[in-house]
């Protein structure tokens, strides 16, 4: 029996990578320190299963290029917007204030001044992961709070890719090696950077121009053809595509090419299919590329520099806290809004991890300083949720003037597309949770018919699509107590489950049925095994599509012979005989 390197590779990261992260689970941690701890037990630096590195950096480029093909995919120049005013100068202001303090530490290491400037930028990049879950798992997406802290992330996103184009010329100015990208001539890298902004600008031209027509034209021919591989085939495609086109025409990274097919995708009426069809995959790559990444981690300078990384790691949870509470605080919230927006950035992760692998490339960061943004990464993803556990027992303890405070300025800063509570009904009414290909006919119809109901959705977006059409919708996972609960679920009188997996159905009906012993539930399934799976649970009916179908054929048959037999009896000629 033959052992590849890849299949290692992938057996032992991904195997090694489940137990980790279901253990950093149990401990309410973040699973990617599960997935970078399996990483540095893979890696060269301790003993047992040592897996290919060589083959762990070229899956974690895959993992690089779908993460940011996710990140350009949900980005939302709607959230930006509408908190631009503090977002944007917030997170330039935090992004200077980090960096500066990371290029003082890394002058107090006896570090060159490139090798510290990107030192700095990776100390403050918040991780998109770490932020979302955060805020999803306290329900803050919706509210001020999380709509600035998105926002925030999404120009820290901007900023990062930017720093990604630059880095290559730059190579040779900022200590680098000249083979990575130049010389140490000001007007050899002007000349560099200008013909690599040259290149980039030539590369969004043509994603704007004929990008943004041909890859949602080619989406739309793909789904008419109603084949679900075909369909997410042609997702990965575009992703990958547009990334390796990018880098083999115009010298672009990844990194960009990835992020402006998923920015040009989300154009797409069929955008959220995309998300949810490239979602395994892309979470799969991730975390190969967090495993990799762990690879890269010497565990021997947790005892040869600890004052370094505690330096580090108070730049992040202390000096970017600071900083973004400053400036939140400057514009006039108050005080918990500028705790959360603190706490919330005060960790690094996946974008900090792709910049100090650029970094080393190129020859600017050595492989110390990487470590130290390693070690600084995991210790802030461990600190993170003890932060937000302290603020949320904070924030609950004033409560009261905290609610008084947000009915004093509702008018002045609550959003249109957010739910009006009022809407939601009291009793007697029906939960549909889901808005997608099936729950928005759903809704519609009962909307049209007058009937009760709310929905409850995980995407922003089709809570606002359904809220314009007068449906109240709320934002969140119906397998949350706090979720229903606001959906009026004790008094509600049936829940449709429109959502399309079966697995996540099955948690949502136990919840349900925990609350409300009598409620009745409807829901959807694709198997006969998934229709045990349902009942097992807790469901009084299922739908599966393919039943459905054939009863519905059924009961037009006779209809169908009915009406065939009048346009035969209508188009028959007449009989000479009879006349």
């Amino acid at each position: 029996m033959h052992h590849t390197s890849l299949i290692v590779m992938l057996v032992g990261g991904i195997c090694l990578a489940f137990v980790f992260g279901m253990l950093a689970n149990r401990l309410r941690l973040s699973p990617l320190i599960g997935y970078l701890v399996a990483g540095i037990v893979v890696g060269p630096f301790t003993p047992g299963l040592v897996a290919d590195s060589g083959i762990a950096q070229q899956l974690s480029e895959i993992g690089v290029i779908l993460l940011m093909f996710g990140v350009g995919l949900h980005f939302s120049i709607g959230d930006l917007w509408s908190v631009r005013k503090i977002a944007i100068p917030g997170a330039i202001f935090q992004i200077l204030i980090a960096t500066v303090l990371g290029m003082l530490l890394s002058w107090m290491l006896g570090w060159e001044w490139g090798s510290g400037l990107i030192f700095g930028i990776c100390l403050s990049v918040a991780s998109t992961v770490v932020l979302l879950r955060a805020l999803e798992e306290r329900r803050l997406l919706e509210t001020q709070r999380g709509r600035i802290a998105i926002g925030w992330l999404i120009v820290e996103d901007l900023v990062t890719v930017l720093v990604l184009v630059m880095l290559p010329p730059l190579a040779g100015l900022l200590g680098g090696t000249i083979e990575a990208g130049g010389s140490d001539s000001i007007g050899d890298v002007l000349k560099a950077l200008f013909w690599t902004l040259g290149k980039v600008s030539m590369f969004i031209v043509l994603m704007l121009v004929v990008g943004a027509r041909v890859i949602p034209w080619m989406l739309e021919r793909t789904a008419a053809v109603g084949s679900r591989e075909l369909f997410t085939l042609a997702v990965l495609a575009i992703a990958l595509g547009v990334a390796f086109i990018s880098t083999a025409i115009f010298d672009v990274s990844f990194a960009l090419g990835a992020f402006l097919a998923g920015v040009m995708l989300n154009g797409s009426r069929l955008s959220h299919e995309a998300a949810n069809d490239s979602m395994p995959m892309r979470d799969a790559f991730a975390v190969l590329f967090f495993v990799a990444v762990g690879m890269l981690f010497d565990p021997h300078v947790l005892i040869e520099q600890p004052l370094a990384i505690a330096a580090a790691f108070l730049i992040i949870i202390i000096g970017k806290s600071i900083g973004a509470w400053m400036i939140v605080r400057l514009f006039g919230y108050p005080n918990e809004t500028a705790l959360t927006i603190a706490v919330a950035l005060a960790q690094i992760g996946e974008f900090s991890f792709i910049l100090a692998g650029v970094g080393v490339s190129i020859g600017v960061l050595s492989e110390e300083a990487r470590n130290l943004i390693l070690a600084s990464a995991m210790l802030s993803m461990v600190a993170n949720p003890m932060l937000f556990a302290a603020l949320d027992r904070w924030i609950a303890g004033r409560e009261p003037q905290i609610r008084a405070s947000a009915e004093a300025q509702m008018k002045e800063t609550v959003d249109d597309s957010l739910p009006d509570r009022a809407l939601i009904p009291e009793s007697n009414h029906i939960i549909l949770v889901g808005y997608g290909r099936v729950g928005s006919r759903v809704a519609r119809s009962l909307h049209e018919h007058d009937m009760p109901m709310v929905l409850i959705d995980t995407d922003r977006d089709h809570c606002i699509d359904a809220r314009k059409l007068g449906i109240p919708c709320i934002f969140g996972n119906a397998v949350s107590a706090d979720v229903v609960n606001d959906a009026n679920i004790k008094q509600a009188r049936a829940m449709l489950i429109a959502i399309s997996q079966a697995l996540e159905a099955g948690p949502i009906i136990r919840q349900a049925r925990e609350l409300n012993p009598g409620l009745a539930i409807l829901a959807r399934a694709h198997s006969d095994e998934e229709v045990a799976y349902l009942h097992q649970a807790g469901a009084d009916a299922t739908i599966m599509g393919e039943s459905e179908i054939a009863r519905s054929m059924c009961d037009s048959v006779e209809s169908l012979v009915r009406l065939s037999h009048r346009l035969e009896v209508t188009n028959r000629p007449p009989d000479p005989a009879a006349a």
